[in-house]
């Protein structure tokens, strides 16, 4: 039986029209790929990038669930249960 996300529940933004890394903005720095945070719609860099905005904005709030804002990818991620989805929702 496979693994399933246990925080589904606490997905509550699935867009935005952000589209750059306000960190990274501030800092003078570039990003390859953006994340959304799907608990409260911060935007952040991917792991790829320098500064890793994504993942630091989990380890601070603890929201779980983020998903690629790019476009044509519909895909989402739990840090905590480590597994990825798909939403089917276009960026």
């Amino acid at each position: 039986m496979s693994k399933q996300c246990t925080h589904m529940k606490k997905v509550k933004i699935k867009e935005t029209e952000i589209d750059v890394c306000q960190e990274c903005i501030k800092t003078g720095d570039s990003w390859v790929h953006l994340r959304l945070c799907m608990e409260c719609g911060h935007v952040g860099c991917c792991d790829s990038s320098k500064n890793k905005h994504a993942t630091k904005h989990f380890h601070h709030t603890k929201h779980p669930m983020i998903r690629s804002i790019e476009p044509e990818e519909t895909w989402t991620w739990c840090y905590v249960d480590e597994l990825m989805g798909d939403l089917g929702v276009a960026a």
